[in-house]
C-alpha cells in the first residue's frame, strides 16, 4: 500500500523520537534512524516533537473514521477538508482555501465572461451568504435580487458563508438553465421575509464602464467593477467627455462591489492632485502608501454611492472625500476595509488570504462601518433602475446633478 507523504513524515518523527540512539549533548541531539545518523539541534527536536503531536491527533481521528464511520469516505476529500478547516479556523469570512475545481471557477469569474445569474456575493459576518449587489442588466437584477439579501439555499441545498464558493459554482452554469435561490430579506420595518426565486442563467459579460452626457453638459461615468481594463476605459471615456465640453463630472459607483485595488488607485490618480489615495497596514505594522501625481482633470465632480459600493469603490470614495475633491451623494457604503491576496498552489488549488487593512488618507478604516455620504439621499422605492438611461426616475442621480450645478 502506498504511504502518504503525511504518514511518511509522522513515521520519520516517530522513529526519530523512539530510536535508542537519541542523546543530548549540549545543544545537539544525535539519533539513529534507518541506519543513518541524524544530528538535530534542540530547536529542531522541539519542532519535530510538536509536529508529531499534531499529526498523531489527526491520525487518531482518521483511524476513528476508518473504523466507525457508517459510509464510504473519499481520502482526497478528507485531506482537502483538513486544509479548508485550517483556513476556516482563522474566523475570517474573506480568507478561504479553494480546491482545484473551486479555484478554476473563481478564476473564470475574474475573466469577465461566464454563464450565471450575475450576482456578487460575500461572506457575511453572520456566516450567511450576503449579496453585495446584482450586476446591472443581468438575470439576478431582473429577478429583483437586492443588496443585503441573504442567500440561504441554492436549488434547495442549504449553504453558509464558509462554503460560499460551492454555492457560487452551482449558481453558475449553462445559459438557458434555471437555478432556484432561497432568499432572506429584511424589509424597511426590520421584518425578515424568506422566499424563493427562480432565475434563468445567461452568459454574463461584464462591461465595467458606461459613460455619456446628462443634463446638457455634465459628464457621467458609471463604474460597475474595478477589473483589469477598467482604468484604461475610464481614462478614455473621461477624455471623450472633456472633448465634448463637459463642465462637471458625476462618477457612479452604486452597486459596485469592488475589484482590484491598483485599478481604483489608477482611477483616483486621474481625479486627484498630488496626494495620498490610500494606505495599507499588515499585521507587523508595515504600511504601504498609494499616492497620486499632480496630473488630474480639473472638472468639478460628485460621487454617487450606496450600500452596494464596496472595497475598491470605497477606496475611491475615501480618497475623494478625505482630499476634499468632491461630494459623496447617496447612502452609506458597504464597509469592506481589508485586502486579500491570492496564492496559487502547485496542484492547481489556491488560497485567498486577508493580508492587510486599508485606510483612507485621513487614517480611517471603514471595515464593518462604511463611508457616510456628504449628502444623504435614499433611492425612492418605486425606482426600477438607475443610471443615465433612467434619469427621470433615479432621484439620487437627479440630486447629484443638482449638487454639481451648484459647484460649477
Amino acid at each position: 500500500m502506498k504511504m502518504s507523504k503525511k504518514k511518511i513524515v509522522v513515521l520519520f518523527v516517530v522513529l526519530l523520537l523512539l530510536t535508542n540512539g537519541i542523546t543530548f549533548a549540549a545543544t545537539n541531539i544525535v539519533g539513529l534512524s534507518m541506519g543513518s545518523k541524524v544530528v538535530l539541534n534542540k530547536v529542531d527536536y522541539e519542532e519535530l516533537s510538536e509536529l508529531y503531536k499534531e499529526n498523531s491527533k489527526i491520525m487518531m481521528v482518521k483511524d476513528v473514521i476508518d473504523e466507525l464511520y457508517l459510509r464510504e469516505v473519499n481520502e482526497e476529500d478528507l485531506f482537502e477538508g483538513q486544509i479548508k478547516g485550517m483556513v476556516n479556523a482563522l474566523d475570517d469570512p474573506y480568507s478561504i482555501y479553494m480546491t482545484k475545481s473551486e479555484f478554476e471557477s473563481f478564476n473564470v469569474s475574474t475573466e469577465g465572461v461566464y454563464g450565471g445569474i450575475g450576482v456578487i456575493v460575500t461572506p457575511g459576518e453572520d456566516n450567511l451568504i450576503t449579496v453585495v449587489s446584482p450586476i446591472e442588466d443581468t438575470p439576478g437584477e431582473r429577478a429583483g435580487i437586492k443588496t443585503g439579501d441573504k442567500i440561504l439555499k441554492v436549488n434547495d441545498e442549504e449553504f453558509f458563508a464558509d462554503n460560499m464558493d460551492e454555492a457560487v459554482s452551482i449558481m453558475r452554469g449553462e445559459p438557458e438553465t434555471d437555478v432556484i435561490l432561497t432568499i432572506m430579506r429584511k424589509d424597511k420595518d426590520g421584518v425578515m421575509d424568506t422566499f424563493e426565486v427562480s432565475i434563468t442563467r445567461e452568459i454574463i459579460r461584464l462591461v465595467s464602464v458606461k459613460a455619456g452626457i446628462v443634463d446638457g453638459n455634465l459628464g457621467y461615468i458609471r463604474l460597475t467593477s474595478f477589473d483589469t481594463i477598467t482604468a484604461d476605459d475610464f481614462s478614455k471615456n473621461l477624455k471623450e467627455l472633456e472633448l465634448e465640453g463637459a463642465k462637471g463630472l458625476i462618477i457612479d459607483v452604486r452597486g459596485n462591489p469592488g475589484g482590484l485595488l491598483n485599478i481604483s488607485v489608477d482611477i483616483a490618480d486621474a481625479l486627484l492632485g498630488e496626494s495620498t489615495v490610500v494606505y495599507t497596514e499588515d499585521k507587523n505594522g508595515k504600511r504601504e502608501y498609494e499616492k497620486s501625481d499632480k496630473a488630474q482633470t480639473e472638472l468639478p465632480l460628485v460621487l454617487l454611492v450606496d450600500g452596494g459600493s464596496a472595497s475598491a469603490s470605497e477606496i475611491l470614495a475615501g480618497a475623494i472625500k478625505d482630499n476634499n475633491r468632491g461630494l459623496l451623494i447617496g447612502t452609506t457604503t458597504f464597509g469592506k476595509g481589508v485586502v486579500q491576496r491570492i496564492k496559487n498552489l502547485p496542484d492547481g488549488s489556491g488560497v485567498k488570504i486577508t493580508t492587510s487593512e486599508y485606510f483612507s488618507p485621513n487614517g480611517v478604516n471603514i471595515h464593518g462601518i462604511g463611508i457616510d455620504p456628504d449628502v444623504e439621499v435614499e433611492l425612492n422605492e418605486d425606482v426600477e433602475n438607475i443610471g443615465m438611461d433612467y434619469l427621470e426616475q433615479d432621484n439620487q442621480l437627479q440630486k447629484a446633478i443638482e449638487v454639481l450645478r451648484e459647484e460649477i
